[in-house]
């Protein structure tokens, strides 16, 4: 059974895990002084039975107590706190790791939004564009801020405004001051995207791609359009090369899904119908995954979610000074319950 859960290699620290570690060992070769304990458990039991040998010499009423085992599972207790304290003390001598969620500062991501005349409807109260800029606000708001972000708009065309940085507010300010254009260039953006992470490029004039660096930065796009590319090269081919250069695309598609015919409830809208199915497209071909948001605070929802999502990383750290710490709670513990409820001889 413990085949499933330990896997100890000479050349490289001790694994407890089934498909994803679950704790490392630095110096595991320190686990196998664990054994003793078994052994100081069997002792402690062998100088229980010696004790009771002898006649009890103490009559007062908390000593009478404790003789006659009212209160000896205090003193066992005292015994177990003991021994854990030695456990703790093995784990930490072996400078145990734990994979412990931190941000994702090796990670580079790229907002790319969609700055298309369409982007001024009113079916997403103030404006599909105000909700995207508030999104992408609330994006950098849950982001650690050590994670690198930058920023693409596209339209009919597309344009890097910020590679990715850590300087969030200069960010956030270029949001705030984001217009509109026409016409829209999905695959443009994407690529504009693609080719603003580190070690990526975009593909030469045939269509050749030069190799990428033995370990790329981790590279990720977060696409936001609410229409239907109609201009620049195709979507999915811009996919295709994302994956290519190890880039997943998270797309999101912001509109009411169809039309209303009650203009108060739907607001006014301009523009063709979102293109989901590219969206999807995009998304499942790169490795990501694609959502929908037609209110506002959906929007803002989705981007929190992602920033929770792709910002942070589990990396392995080490937890010894935590195991210390528990060592010597359960030591001083021990230490205590001991002083209190072992009699001193006169």
């Amino acid at each position: 059974m413990w085949r499933n859960y330990i896997r100890i290699d000479r050349n490289s620290p001790l694994l407890l895990a089934n498909s994803t570690p679950m704790a490392i060992f630095i110096w595991p070769a320190f686990l196998w002084g664990l054994l003793l304990l078994p052994l100081l458990a069997v002792l402690y039991l062998r100088l229980l039975r010696r004790a009771a040998r002898y006649p009890v010499a103490y009559s007062t009423t908390v000593f009478l107590r404790v003789a006659t085992g009212r209160a000896a599972w205090r003193r066992h207790l005292a015994a177990g706190l003991f021994l854990a304290g030695l456990g703790a003390v093995g784990f930490t001598l072996a400078r145990p790791m734990a994979p412990l969620p931190v941000p994702a500062d090796r990670s580079a991501i790229i907002l790319a939004l969609d700055i298309s005349g369409s982007m001024r409807s009113q079916d997403i109260m103030p404006s599909r564009l105000d909700a995207a800029k508030g999104a992408a606000k609330a994006f950098l708001d849950a982001v650690p801020d050590r994670v690198r972000v930058g920023l693409v708009v596209f339209a009919g065309f597309s344009s890097l405004l910020s590679p990715p940085t850590a300087d969030h507010n200069r960010l956030a300010a270029l949001i705030a001051d984001l217009g509109l254009a026409r016409r829209t260039a999905i695959g443009e953006g994407l690529l504009e995207a693609v080719a603003a992470l580190p070690g990526r490029v975009r593909p030469e004039l045939d269509g050749t791609l030069p190799p990428l660096p033995v370990s790329p930065t981790p590279g990720i796009v977060v696409l936001m359009s609410d229409g239907r590319s109609n201009s620049g090269r195709d979507p999915l081919e811009a996919a295709r090369i994302a994956r290519a250069q190890q880039v997943t695309v998270y797309t999101v598609g912001t509109g009411q899904r169809a039309a209303s015919k009650d203009f108060w409830s739907s607001g006014w809208t301009i523009g063709g119908p979102l293109d989901e199915d590219t969206l999807q497209a995009i998304a499942s071909i790169t490795g990501g995954r694609y959502y929908h948001a037609s209110t506002a605070d959906a929007l803002h929802d989705i981007y929190r979610r992602l920033a929770r999502q792709i910002a942070w990383e589990r990396r392995p750290t080490e937890v010894s000074a935590a195991t210390a710490g528990a060592a010597a709670l359960f030591l001083i513990a021990a230490g205590v319950l001991s002083w209190m409820l072992v009699p001193l001889r006169p």
